[in-house]
């Protein structure tokens, strides 16, 4: 396998550009430009579902250091842009791995850049916001250079599920609240066997995770994998205990299917919903909350998340969020109530409904990779289907 060496060039859409090398003479490519400061996880990243469209800078100076495995991917495909590195590691030193990250990216035809300054290039991130960027060979940088707004383009459907499929493992309002928000005096956990009860839980596919379902088949549930623009009466059918809205890319405001469906879900259901990331911001904007864009997103390993002196560190990847306004909302505040924020922003992290069993959270309880500290809301997610079960 050849080792050369290409000269590549980044140009962004206000004019500046980044001059780097790549493994393979690149044709052009378009995307959004953003940045993720974890420490690891790169294989993770580059099969995460909700980075499509995005060409994702690693503020971290060396990745690829403990190369790719078969068991860490999140999807079944690459679905960024681009990688934007300082230095990738061509020697990969784990038990784990099965191929070094130069090989993978050769093999995959990855459009990539390394050999630039990438905490320059994510300082101007920060200072001008995320925007569109062309990465293409230094040879043709003199073409005329087209840019793309992802925020008007429908990811969602690009990267949901086709198909209806199974996955299974061989193997009151005040006590809602309790039991899904922890605090300092109710930190309990539960274990595997005490919530056993082989529940069946809908997940409507945004740009789901592999590890938000191994996550649940760990606790015995039942799996179906319905896509984004599934109806409600074809999520009915499948009987669910629960349903999890999962991940996704893109702006919310374009998955208007997925709106309408969750809000008779809520309405008519009766069924507990957790939401995830994009999943969060579907059900709040059902209740009629806001989203807005964020300047540079929220990418990585070690959010601070919580109220007060309660704190979780959070892995969180989203460019939009849920508008903090709910009270000035009156819709909104009849129904929902904010429980957790961002720390570093004071942007809204956790909603739950006073009135309906539902709750979401901006972050990534699954946090593959990241922190374990919201691993609990899974098992709260469980513990919830038992209680309206027992109710009805």
């Amino acid at each position: 396998m050849s080792y050369n060496l290409y000269p590549a060039i980044l140009h962004l859409q206000d004019g500046t550009s980044y001059k780097g090398w790549s493994f393979f003479e690149l044709s052009s490519s378009i995307g959004e430009i953003v940045f993720n400061t974890g420490m690891t996880g790169y294989q993770e990243i580059l099969s995460d579902p909700s980075y499509a469209g995005q060409m994702v800078v690693f503020t971290y100076p060396e990745i690829g250091n403990t190369g790719l495995n078969k068991k860490d991917n999140e999807s079944n495909f690459i679905t960024i842009k681009a990688l934007i590195a300082k230095n990738i590691s061509l020697i990969p030193s784990s038990w784990r791995s099965n191929i070094s990250l130069r090989d993978y990216i050769v093999h995959k035809k990855l459009p990539h850049i390394f050999g630039l300054d990438t905490r320059s290039l994510t300082r101007h991130l920060r200072s001008s916001g995320v925007m569109s960027g062309v990465l293409c060979s230094c040879l043709k940088s003199t073409q005329k250079l087209s840019f793309i707004n992802l925020d008007s383009v429908d990811l969602v459907r690009k990267v949901t599920t086709r198909y209806v499929y199974m996955s299974v493992l061989t193997q009151d309002n005040p006590i809602l609240e309790s039991l899904i928000f922890p605090s300092y005096s109710n930190l309990n956990r539960f274990t595997t066997n005490e919530l056993a009860e082989n529940y069946k839980i809908v997940i409507i596919d945004f740009g789901i995770k592999f590890s938000i379902i191994k996550k649940l088949l760990l606790l015995d549930c039942c799996i179906y994998i319905l896509p984004a623009t599934s109806s409600y009466l074809s999520i009915m059918q499948c009987n669910p205990d629960g349903i999890l809205l999962s991940n996704g890319p893109g702006n919310p405001l374009i998955a208007s299917y997925a709106i309408s469906t969750v809000r008779k879900l809520i309405k008519f259901g009766n069924v507990p919903i957790f939401g995830i990331c994009m999943g969060h911001q579907i059900l709040n904007k059902s209740f009629g909350a806001d989203t807005f864009k964020l300047k540079f997103g929220h990418r990585g390993l070690n959010h601070p998340s919580g109220f007060g002196k309660y704190c979780e560190i959070t892995s969180q990847n989203h460019g939009f969020v849920v508008s903090n306004d709910l009270n000035l909302n009156k819709s909104c505040s009849e129904y929902l109530s904010a429980k957790y924020f961002n720390l570093n922003d004071s942007t809204m992290a956790a909603t739950f409904s006073a009135l309906h069993p539902v709750f979401s959270v901006q972050y990534h309880p699954e946090a593959s990779p990241g922190p374990n500290d919201s691993e609990y809301l899974f098992q709260a997610f469980i513990k919830l289907i038992r209680l309206i079960k027992l109710k009805k």
